[in-house]
């Protein structure tokens, strides 16, 4: 018959695993949930969701608004700077016109003139609008 193993413990064993105890005991008293702990969360998701959208998609909103706004506002002579960086100026416009009431929309051709070239481009396709552009030869002379 074979003999048991006998066990030593020695005290700072047990004391030093001690914690393990504590922590499983404390695993299984966890919070339930009638004591407010799904309400706090749900408190703390909804404050992330606020920040977000105020952080985020609220100034987002309003720049694409501001960018769609001054594309529909676009003028004959106008500084403009196309998504692939050409920088002219708008020499004529042809717009769409609906139920007979000139209607400026994305898909309207923008004629540039860029030094020597002419480009014409959609109206969404501008990146930014400049000022009037002002020839700068009918000034009158150099400032050197």
């Amino acid at each position: 018959m074979a003999q048991p193993i006998p066990l030593r413990i020695y005290h700072e064993t047990m004391i030093a695993h001690s914690w393990l105890i504590t922590a499983a005991l404390a695993q299984s008293a966890a919070p339930s949930i009638g004591n407010g702990f799904g309400l706090t969360f749900a408190i703390e998701i909804g404050a992330l969701v606020v920040a977000f959208y105020f952080l985020i998609l609220r100034p987002q909103s309003k720049q694409r608004k501001s960018q769609e706004e001054s594309l529909r506002n676009i003028k004959k002579g106008d500084e403009v700077v196309t998504a692939g960086g050409i920088v002219g100026e708008v020499i004529f416009i042809k717009g769409t016109v609906k139920d007979g009431v000139a209607a400026p929309s994305m898909d309207d051709r923008i004629t540039i003139k860029s030094a020597e070239s002419r480009f014409i481009v959609e109206r969404g396709r501008i990146a930014r609008v400049g000022a009037k552009v002002t020839d700068s030869t009918s000034s009158g002379g150099s400032t050197s």
